[in-house]
This record gives structure tokens, sequence and C-alpha cells, in this order.
């Protein structure tokens, strides 16, 4: 099993977002490590803050509003995920697009699949 690291834009959600509609996505890291705990994935975040999600939850938060704990995920309209994260801190809220979150976890369940020093037969 391998590491599955995807670098995405997201949008951090705020109140100045109401004042600025052209506020910038920002960098974020998806990952995926199945020796870690295979069923969480991590979220990175601008400034070094991390978060952990449940990777059945934000599956399932992708098609209807689903929560665990500290963590709700909903689908935006047509083609964006909203990823909520709370903490002791305040709210954090992340909008992403949902084809970025499919194609991520698709990675990460055919990492999961695949045993330690496999490649996958590939044919012509």
């Amino acid at each position: 099993m391998s590491v599955v690291e995807q670098y995405a834009r997201a949008h951090i959600v705020t109140d100045a977002d109401l004042l600025d509609e052209e506020h910038a996505a920002v960098p974020v890291v998806l990952r995926y490590d199945p020796e870690d705990d295979p069923r969480t994935v991590r979220v990175g975040l601008p400034g070094a803050h991390e978060r952990t999600i449940a990777r059945a939850l934000l599956e399932q938060g992708l098609r209807a509003p689903a929560g665990s704990g500290e963590v709700r995920v909903w689908p935006c309209g047509r083609v964006q995920a909203v990823v909520e994260f709370h903490s002791s801190q305040g709210v954090s809220v992340v909008q992403f697009e949902s084809k970025t979150l499919l194609r991520f976890l698709r990675r990460t369940y055919t990492a999961a699949a695949q045993p330690v020093g496999r490649r996958p037969h590939v044919t012509h």
C-alpha cells in the first residue's frame, strides 16, 4: 500500500468572502496513508493546519449532507462540496470542487487495494 498525496485548490469560506467575491483559492494537500490509518484522510490547510476526516464520511458527504463529531460534509450545488471542521479554536469551512475530492477518493481506494511491492498488470 502506498501513500496518496494530492495537491488541490480550495476556498476558505469566511465573513470576508461576503465582501470580496474574487477571494482567491488557497493550496490544500489531501493525504491518505493506509499504514497510518486506512479509514481516514488528512486535509492540510494553509498555515500548517492539518485536519483528519473519515474517508467514508467524505464520500457520503459528496452525495448528501453527512457529519460525525467535529466534521460535516455536504454537496454545494452540482460541482462543489463543503467540508466544515469544528474545534476549540472555532470553525473552518473549506469549499472544494467535487471532482477533485472524487479523484482523490478513487486514488485512495486504488492504493488500499494494491499489495505492497506489487504493480497492477497492464495489458496492451
